[in-house]
């Protein structure tokens, strides 16, 4: 099934959908399945698990409706079914206040198990905006994202853009001082 056929957004309302998009395994799962359909074999190479593994983290996500089958053949008697991404995009709910960010977390274990003598882009800037500036640059960075993803072409190799424009929570009195 091509990804323009697809409905837009999944959002994830569940606690089984939560615990099962918060898994790093399963996250990289979902990512070999953005672009085009995977069975259980072409998953557990391209992520580097047993088979056994791929299957057990792809039924949890089948089951949660993250994932679904979209077509299946045999081989040699046996069924091959090809697994694909339930929608163009899966929507988390935000953290609570002291929860960990599941986007976030993926984002930055991705990072660090990217090639380091590939060439990366990564930065991070503290500024002072007023409420309209910072709505604006939020909107324009989503605008950005969404421009290079209906660039994107699958026979590509992948690369992750990650933001998360936020305001940090306020310090305490005398917190990171030196005394």
């Amino acid at each position: 099934m091509p990804t323009d056929e697809l409905p837009e957004a999944f959002h994830v309302t569940t606690d089984e959908q939560l615990r099962a998009v918060s898994n790093l395994t399963r996250h990289r799962i979902m990512a070999v399945l953005r672009f085009e359909p995977a069975t259980i074999t072409q998953i557990a190479e391209r992520v580097g698990l047993a088979k056994g593994s791929s299957s057990y983290h792809v039924r949890l996500l089948e089951r949660a409706g993250l994932v679904k089958v979209v077509r299946t053949r045999k081989v040699r008697g046996v069924t091959e079914r090809y697994y694909a991404m339930a929608a163009r995009a899966i929507v988390l709910p935000d953290p609570g206040q002291g929860e960990p960010d599941a986007l976030m977390r993926h984002a930055v274990a991705d990072l660090e198990a990217s090639p380091v003598d590939g060439e990366r882009h990564i930065g991070m800037a503290h500024l002072r905006l007023t409420e309209a500036q910072f709505t604006e640059l939020g909107a324009r960075l989503q605008a950005l994202a969404e421009e290079y993803q209906e660039l994107s072409d699958p026979s590509r190799e992948d690369a992750s853009f990650v933001f998360a424009l936020f305001r940090p929570a306020p310090r305490e009195q005398g917190e990171g001082s030196a005394e």
